[in-house]
């Protein structure tokens, strides 16, 4: 969370709209929130992805009726919003959530990825989105993927199981 507020905070010019990071900074510290108690889900992973919304759902159900009634709605629409992208600030939000991992696993020289056989039209396509919120960032996201390709982090095509 602590990573991804930074993020934020310094990246937020690159919005692809003017967005308020006030908000975009809740978005993003009350969907990290719900996956503590969901577990966090290897994004390549197509088995544990099947039942992620439901784990999510129950975890977020399940800790925003701890609170007071009118926190409750209140967290659970901003966990929503995030979740289905409903704002110019969850779309920046997201985006920023899925660079975070991209990073990660560039600067660890691709370990994760080589560890799981992850090709490039996978870390593509989970990535696309960052396009939504940001398109300097999708460019940036972009170059880190063709010279994660050129170092050897990222296969160039499928590996069959």
């Amino acid at each position: 969370s602590w990573h991804l507020a930074l993020m934020a905070m310094l990246l937020v010019e690159y919005a692809n709209s003017e967005i308020s990071l006030d908000h975009v900074l809740e978005l993003l510290l009350i969907h990290d929130l719900v996956e503590v108690y969901a577990g966090d889900t290897y994004c390549y992973d197509d088995i544990e992805i099947q039942g992620q919304v439901e784990r999510e759902d129950q975890a977020a159900n399940k800790l925003f009726d701890l609170l007071p009634k009118d926190q409750t709605i209140r967290l659970h629409a901003l966990w929503k919003e995030f979740e289905e992208r409903r704002s110019s600030e969850a779309s920046f939000a997201a985006s920023l959530d899925r660079l975070m991992p991209l990073l990660l696993n560039y600067y660890s020289e691709g370990r994760s990825w080589k560890e799981h056989g992850i090709s490039k039209d996978q870390v593509l396509a989970r990535n696309r989105p960052i396009r939504d919120g940001s398109d300097f960032l999708w460019s940036f996201a972009q170059s880190i993927i063709e010279d994660a390709v050129s170092k050897g982090y990222l296969a160039t095509k499928d590996i069959p199981d």
